[in-house]
């Protein structure tokens, strides 16, 4: 057998389990299996492609390429070890990006072998000649997109940029005017292929994922994670196409098309407009003041809320990045185990944005190994609220904020939400009585029925269970 025929055996096969890891990601019973299939997936192209490229290139090049993967999955395994799940969203958002830089090089390295140095000096037919140059310049124009956009994401996530959305003036005209300047630019390149035009396209293309993704507010920013995974599958596959490599076009093509579907169903969830999301159009400006909202809350201790437990047929717990932050999740299923042995009825409610990642929070308690069967998700649970007798937001406040219902003029007017104030009792964990990460003050901290118990959520947690 041919090392080409090897390869491109290996390729099917590498493929197939991407979309085996794509469908046991789907679920939490098998997601451990689907992270599997994902790794051996990734393993059998690497090694393919380095077994393909020994039988055509130096062996200098080879010990570059086996260089490159050493040193990359060295620092793959570092921060992987290192970083903390809170520290998760703004990781994945950063390594979106370098999938959409290599994008970009890898169409540079295209324009170089073949638009520079003219036809006749490539291998490439002259009749292929312009739907290379296409193949160039989208490429580029996805990688840059991705690259910049990924960028800006890391930075809100992390904060150290802020979550308000960017709001310059006729922000819609200059993103169209951006994809109209793209698309008068990838015609020239293909007409007269050039230096020039292809620095325009890259230029154009970065200001573009630069200015998209920092029109976004910070309460969309789990959608702004999602569709960037998007972003880098097509990137993927538009380097495929330039490369050759079928294994990259499918498998860019699982991962764009997954991504987009995600970030569509999230959209849908937030009651929102999946094209105004990704275009910048939703975002917080400027949230409700707490001079605004009536009323002052009531600040609770542990042994009281002990108590409450105590007395409670059913406790339901909203978590939200607090939670992640604090790393209150043991404590949480300790509190949870503790309930559940005394007879009390515990149930998660799990808004599907949840924290700064889709999943966030299921992948919090299923590492603290809470039973998958009582994690629902805020359709399942939203019903019972009315019927619960204590419900406990640890960490969790635009998506239990009243105000997306009951305020028309609310930046989140209209998002579905938990609706936790309808129990009978409800506990807010907070450190303070600052808005949450959209900008937003929150009525509920206000209502009779909500008492606040303020501090470090795993703490306060821990402090409870000793009361009980």
């Amino acid at each position: 057998m041919s090392p080409e025929t090897a390869a491109t055996a290996a390729y099917i096969v590498a493929a197939l389990l991407t979309v085996m890891s794509l469908a046991g990601l789907s679920k939490h019973e098998t997601a451990r299996n689907g992270v599997v299939y994902g790794i051996a997936g990734m393993t059998v192209a690497l090694v393919a492609t380095v077994v393909l490229a020994a039988n055509s290139l130096e062996a200098g090049a080879v010990a570059l390429m086996i260089a490159g993967f050493v040193i990359g999955g060295g620092v793959g395994l570092w921060r992987a070890r290192v970083v903390e799940m809170t520290g998760m969203p703004e990781l994945i958002a950063l390594l979106h990006s370098f999938v959409g830089l290599a994008a970009v090089l890898v169409g540079w390295n295209g324009y170089l072998e073949v638009e520079a140095v003219g036809a006749a000096q490539t291998t490439v037919p002259p009749e292929l000649l312009g739907i290379h140059s296409v193949e160039v310049g989208v490429g580029v124009f996805i990688g840059a997109v991705t690259f910049t956009g990924s960028i800006v994401a890391f930075g809100k996530l992390s904060g150290r940029m802020k979550s308000r959305p960017l709001a310059l003036p006729g922000k819609n005209a200059l993103n169209l005017g951006a994809l109209v300047a793209f698309a008068a630019l990838t015609v020239a390149f293909v007409l007269a292929p050039s230096l020039g035009v292809m620095i325009a396209i890259t230029a154009v293309a970065l200001g573009l994922g630069w200015h998209l993704v920092a029109s976004i507010g910070g309460g969309d920013m789990p959608v702004v994670v999602s569709m960037l995974n998007s972003y880098s599958g097509w990137a993927a596959a538009a380097s495929g196409f330039l490369l050759n490599n079928t294994l990259l076009i499918v498998t860019g093509a699982l991962v764009g098309s997954s991504g987009a579907y995600l970030s569509y169903v999230m959209c849908q969830a937030m009651n929102r407009s999946f094209l105004s999301v990704i275009a910048g159009g939703f975002g917080v400006e400027s949230g409700t003041a707490a001079a605004d909202v009536e009323g002052e809350h009531r600040e609770v201790q542990a042994d009281e809320v002990a108590e409450m437990l105590r007395e409670a047929a059913s406790v339901v717990i909203t978590p939200g990045y607090g939670m992640a932050v604090a790393q209150a999740q043991y404590p949480v299923a300790d509190l949870t185990r503790k309930l559940r042995d005394k007879g009390v009825e515990v149930r998660f409610g799990i808004h599907p944005v949840a924290g700064r990642l889709p999943g966030h929070m299921n992948v919090l308690l299923a590492e603290a190994k809470v039973p998958y069967d009582i994690v629902l998700e805020m359709d399942e649970i939203n019903d019972d609220l009315a019927s619960t007798s204590v419900v406990l937001v640890i960490g969790a406040n635009d998506t239990v904020n009243p105000a997306a219902m009951d305020d028309p003029g609310s930046p989140i007017a209209g998002m579905p939400v938990l609706r936790v104030w309808e129990a009978k009792n409800v506990v807010v964990f907070k450190r303070s009585m600052a808005v949450g990460y959209a900008g937003v003050q929150n009525p509920l901290f206000f209502r009779e029925n909500t008492s606040m118990i303020f501090g470090d959520a795993k703490k306060r947690v821990e402090d409870i269970l000793a009361a009980l």
